[in-house]
């Protein structure tokens, strides 16, 4: 009841009945309200982070303060789950900052019903991808989880269907964001069953020496059903992911030091496929001579040497962000900056199987590159490759269908890509890194003066051709070297090859690498994305 000549609204001085019971209304929920923030922010109870802490293990949202600029965090239906005594259903989801960017962030907690996942669980995971999809940022999925949350029957949740078929449904958000937003997925203890799909299907997996496991059907499943003994790191570590199925990308000692990665990586993405990646001046000058290069790479075809040590010297300031680092390390893959731009790096490695290309390091490659085209992300082909690798192994496990796959890769690519043939590029070695422009799309290829073309290698191809007219030979030794050398300056001589075919751009000085690479990308950068013929998809031989 309003007092006249006092108008009305005025703030009450406490004396008035009615308005007086609104304040308390407001100080009654206020502290409600603060109390179950303070309940959620509890986890699962000051035991149960303690026994996490005691594993070397972060709670949910450490792991999220350490990931994201500090204060971003915005967390979302913070209070889901109070009325039944579960904080924020086990899930810490929201959005916050990475270098200043946002990104769509959720990570499990396995302090509340061990992080598995119940029907609001996996609604809320559902919705964190479609808001990253929506806002066309990156997604960050930090994952600890059992698998599905047994029902309670004697449950009283109001969520119905609808929220079951979400919750199943995580899969479809991730498929819909594959190739629109970078996934990134980290593994932060055992998930198995349900739990390990949803990571499959993004972009980047990492894992923590010993604390991460990733497993359709856990040990004891495993010994029961095939009589196999078998412990969690054996049977799905961080080591055998990272070397032996390449299911994850990276691994690493610590949670800080995964985070941190995580952080890395960010560096080197765009927000979206309609983006590009940032670019940052490392300081690295464009113009650099890279005269180490003649020291690394020798110029004996058949001798070994890392090329991560040429792709140190030739990118900014020796930045390079490798991925599956231990998984065919035959071919080595990752970011690196030119120029301040981001590039693809794609290189043989000739300290394993003299670079030959395999049934892995075709998956790997293609895989990598993909992700690349999706992502507006220039590819650099660093090559010497002794072609693909023979025998019953590798023609049993399929390496027709699996080279395929990077001719496919190759071929539906649309961005910037360039060659460079550093010393060796034999057989089908040409098709699988792209060597043959006019049938693949490569925009630039450029050659060592030492490169070396062919079928085979020079030594290889003279004993294969001439070996009975080197037997037979007065002077055998000095009839092998005259028939090499005539067969290395007609055959194997990149300036004999520029001379007549018009898609090698140049032959360069190993000096000249860095520039001419950075030049090239320079004019590449305003390349337009040609029309395609329409189809659904295409089907990529899998």
């Amino acid at each position: 009841m309003s007092v006249a000549g006092k108008p009305k609204g005025k703030i009450s001085d406490g004396n008035k009945p009615g308005e007086g019971e609104t304040d308390r209304k407001y100080t009654g929920r206020i502290d409600q309200l603060r109390q179950i923030r303070s309940a959620a922010y509890q986890c699962g109870g000051k035991d149960k982070i303690d026994r996490l802490h005691s594993r070397g293990k972060l709670t949910a949202r450490e792991r999220i303060n350490v990931l994201l600029d500090e204060g971003s965090f915005v967390e979302t239906n913070l209070i889901i789950g109070h009325l039944e005594g579960i904080p924020a259903d086990g899930l810490v989801a929201g959005y916050g900052k990475i270098h200043g960017r946002t990104v769509c962030v959720y990570a499990q907690d396995a302090t509340v019903k061990g992080g598995s996942v119940g029907p609001v669980h996996g609604f809320k995971m559902y919705r964190t991808v479609e808001m990253a999809l929506d806002m066309g940022v990156p997604f960050i999925g930090l994952h600890d989880s059992p698998g599905a949350r047994i029902p309670d029957m004697n449950s009283k949740s109001v969520f119905g269907e609808a929220m079951e078929k979400h919750g199943g449904s995580l899969f479809y958000p991730n498929t819909q964001a594959s190739g629109l937003i970078p996934q990134i997925s980290a593994i932060m203890g055992s998930c198995a069953g349900i739990s390990v799909y949803s990571p499959a299907l993004t972009d980047f997996i990492f894992m923590v020496d010993g604390q991460s496991h990733m497993f359709i059907t856990g040990p004891g499943t495993v010994e029961v059903v095939m009589g196999e003994r078998l412990s969690k790191d054996e049977l799905g570590g961080a080591e055998v992911h990272c070397k032996i199925s390449g299911v994850a990308d990276r691994r690493y000692k610590s949670e800080q030091e995964l985070l941190n990665a995580i952080r890395e990586l960010l560096c080197y993405l765009p927000d979206n496929a309609d983006s590009v990646p940032p670019c940052d001046n490392l300081g690295d000058d464009p113009g650099r001579m890279t005269d180490e290069l003649t020291a690394i790479v020798p110029s004996d075809a058949t001798k070994a040497y890392d090329v991560r040590k040429a792709i140190a010297v030739i990118v900014d300031a020796g930045r390079f962000f490798e991925i599956k680092p231990e998984f065919a390390p035959e071919i080595v893959v990752g970011f690196a900056r030119l120029g301040g731009r981001v590039v693809g790096i794609v290189a043989n490695q000739p300290c394993f199987l003299a670079g030959s290309l395999t049934v892995d390091s075709s998956d790997k490659q293609t895989r990598f590159m993909r992700f690349c085209d999706c992502f507006n992300i220039p590819i650099v082909l660093l090559v010497d490759t002794s072609a693909y690798l023979p025998g019953r192994d590798q023609e049993h496990s399929g390496i027709i269908r699996h080279g395929a796959k990077v001719l496919y890769a190759l071929c539906e690519s649309t961005v910037a890509r360039i060659g460079l043939v550093m010393r060796k590029a034999y057989g089908g070695g040409n098709l699988g890194m792209g060597v043959i422009p006019a049938q693949v799309g490569t925009d630039f290829l450029f050659y060592w003066p030492i490169t070396e073309l062919g079928v085979m290698g020079a030594k290889a191809a003279v004993e294969l051709f001439f070996g009975e007219t080197i037997r037979t030979s007065p002077e055998p030794d000095k009839m092998r070297a005259q028939l090499l050398a005539e067969y290395e300056q007609r055959y194997a001589n990149p300036m004999r090859e520029a001379a007549y075919n018009p898609f090698i751009t140049d032959v360069i000085e190993p000096r000249e690498t860095r520039r001419t690479l950075i030049s090239a990308l320079e004019f590449l950068s305003t390349k337009k994305r040609p029309p395609r013929y329409p189809k659904r998809h295409g089907n990529i031989p899998m």
